[in-house]
């Protein structure tokens, strides 16, 4: 069943959005609204990936090498995205002057 979904921004009005989704069974308006709404997060990991992390850097003539490029890129990426999470949890605390790198710094 294909079911024609057009979404407008909330941020611009006059910018619209359309899509055509596939589904085996009848489903609520609301849902693919929802879900064509989660494929901004999804545009904004590639782009991520492709910038941070070569994604898109690749000349590859089997199709292994093609897999294991795309395979180290994404983990290189979740790995950078769960350290940035984590430093944004962390506790921010004022600037340590006392730790020895700094002190021995001082002295020279």
């Amino acid at each position: 069943m294909n079911s024609p979904v057009l979404r407008r921004s909330i941020s611009k009005p006059t910018e619209l959005a359309y899509y055509i989704c596939h589904t085996r069974a009848p489903v609520v308006v609301a849902e693919l609204v929802r879900v064509a709404g989660l494929r901004w997060g999804v545009e904004e990991t590639f782009q991520f990936a492709k910038n941070e992390t070569g994604l898109d850097h690749y000349q590859v003539r089997t199709c292994n090498a093609s897999y294991r490029h795309v395979t180290l890129s994404m983990l290189a990426a979740a790995f950078l995205a769960a350290t940035a999470r984590a430093e944004r949890e962390r506790p921010q605390k004022g600037r340590n002057w006392t730790s020895p790198t700094v002190y021995c710094v001082v002295l020279q």
